[in-house]
């Protein structure tokens, strides 16, 4: 008897949640927008007799009243056998403010926070929205989706729900520094101090998943050594991140542009633990690798 998979999509509102559903509804899932957290329960059960064994449901600050409830309803779920996944899409409030400026909608939070005929302001909606979902992140993979373009979303999300999710999720990710660290990071290295291929005219270019790229980069004894020491590391306290009960661990890895350096040793990290079967490795500033 095949088991239903459910995939809960919640996270701050302009952050890419229509695009992760409407992603996963032509991937087969059933999908339900905006449920209410009091019928979750009955909407998971009820699917259990149906004959689709993929649902998705996208819960968020537009629940009214019981959205507190949220993380309770989870943790029961789940030890009721629930094959429940749940993602969590933030972003940050540069990248929501211009999506909203973009959209020209209101935030989900503004009628429901106004007083005395004072419409609050979206950085006012937006801070009391992280305050309200915070509890949520402890329990979900969280997927920064500032400055990803849609394609990108909607790989990654297609990825991370193709993935098991017993044993713990290793994902390596590439990223610029001048573009800021991801908010979804769990541990996070600096590989700005190794040779910069960007100062070659012929490497310049190219990227990190480039053959000459590469075999410059392996020619260097302290690329060679940096690698080993994320790799050992990661090797000697992913043991402890498993026994923590995580279900994911998200491996960062910046250099200045996040075009060579940086996607190199993710690659190389990602070939590396070709053992651990559950791995993603994706490059938050190279869309054209979607």
């Amino acid at each position: 008897m095949t088991t239903l998979s459910v995939v809960l999509i919640t996270g701050i509102s302009g952050s890419g949640k229509s695009v992760a559903l409407r992603m996963l509804e032509d991937a087969g899932y059933t999908c339900i927008d905006n449920l209410p957290v009091r019928f979750l329960h009955e909407f998971i059960a009820s699917m259990r007799e149906d004959s689709s064994k993929r649902v998705a449901v996208a819960i968020d600050v537009r629940s009214p009243g019981d959205l507190d409830e949220l993380p309770d309803v989870i943790t029961a779920l789940r030890s009721m056998g629930t094959q429940l996944r749940v993602v969590f899409l933030d972003s940050d409030d540069e990248t929501l403010t211009q999506r909203y400026s973009e959209s020209r909608r209101r935030h989900p939070l503004s009628d429901r926070i106004s007083a005395g005929g004072t419409v609050p302001s979206l950085q006012e909606c937006i801070s009391l929205e992280r305050e309200l979902l915070d509890p949520l992140r402890n329990q979900a993979h969280v997927v920064d989706t500032s400055g990803l373009i849609p394609g990108q979303l909607r790989t990654w999300i297609r990825d991370l729900v193709q993935a098991d999710r017993s044993p713990l999720i290793l994902t390596f990710e590439s990223f610029a520094f001048k573009n800021g660290v991801p908010r979804d990071a769990d541990l996070v290295f600096d590989v700005r101090c190794l040779p910069n291929p960007h100062y070659d005219p012929m490497l310049r270019p190219l990227t990190g998943r480039d053959q000459p790229v590469a075999q410059w980069l392996s020619g260097f004894d302290d690329v060679c050594a940096m690698i080993d020491d994320i790799e050992s590391f990661i090797r000697k306290w992913l043991p402890r991140y498993t026994e923590d009960t995580r279900s994911y661990l998200t491996v960062a890895i910046g250099c200045t542009g996040g075009k060579h350096r940086s996607v190199y040793v993710v690659e190389t990290l990602g070939r590396r633990f070709a053992d651990h079967k559950q791995q993603l490795v994706r490059h938050r500033n190279r869309p054209e690798f979607v």
